[in-house]
């Protein structure tokens, strides 16, 4: 569900360009890039530690930048902004936290996999989810990829086909997620204030769905892939 923004977004009408316009394309596009494992000849060079250096900066300025939205969300009274960038950044750090309890050793990649979604959920609220109709889409499969991303690592240690748990994982988030919104929206009627997240129908509920449902495939076919370094014994 697209959660409800305070205020109006910018567009071109009023001589602004809309932040969706600018932005989103150019980070949807380095956050693909950069996640995408990539297989090396044993006979290419590769300056392995100029990748971690960029990968880690990348990753750094990502979450300075989810601080830049909960910034401009106080400035502009926009309370949705604020907590879902608060969230999204703790969010940041949970891959340290699992790497120090399972003493597994991350790529950068899977660092920005988790702060490039929780960035553009977080900058979606000071106007893209109102702004542009595909942010929601984009961010919902994002997300469900995180967490069909777990559900695949899950399945792999314990000799299992990923397939059914991944897509069991981000249906069931999914309507968790959806039940939540919906507590949400009750909560604020009864207390009379503005929800921070809002259903806008059935219609936008199944789509939700549909595109939580696109992440888990999409872990489905290139999961072996993507998360092949958390189990061939080589730093991922």
């Amino acid at each position: 569900m697209r959660p409800r923004t305070s205020g109006t977004g910018r567009d071109a009408r009023d001589g602004s360009v809309p932040p969706s316009g600018v932005v989103a394309p150019l980070l949807i596009a380095s956050t693909v890039v950069v996640i995408t494992p990539r297989r090396v000849d044993s006979t290419e060079a590769v300056d392995v530690e100029r990748v971690e250096r960029v990968g880690t900066a990348t990753d750094r300025g990502l979450r300075l930048a989810i601080l830049g939205v909960i910034v401009v969300g106080l400035r502009e009274r926009k309370p949705g902004a604020v907590a879902n960038g608060v969230v999204g950044l703790c969010a940041t750090f949970l891959p340290d936290a699992l790497a120090r309890w399972y003493d597994l050793t991350l790529s950068p990649r899977y660092r920005i996999w988790v702060s490039g979604s929780m960035f553009l959920h977080a900058v979606g609220m000071l106007g893209p989810y109102d702004d542009t109709w595909w942010w929601d889409h984009v961010t919902h499969t994002l997300s469900s990829s995180l967490i069909g991303a777990v559900a695949h690592v899950y399945a792999r240690r314990h000799d299992r086909d990923p397939t059914w748990p991944v897509l069991g994982a981000v249906v069931g988030f999914g309507l968790f997620w959806e039940g939540i919104e919906y507590l949400v929206r009750v909560l604020a009627d009864r207390l009379g204030i503005r929800p921070v997240l809002v259903q806008y129908g059935r219609a936008d509920t199944i789509g939700d769905l549909v595109f939580d449902v696109v992440g888990g495939l999409i872990v489905v076919a290139f999961g072996g892939r993507l998360l092949d370094g958390l189990f061939d014994g080589e730093e991922p």
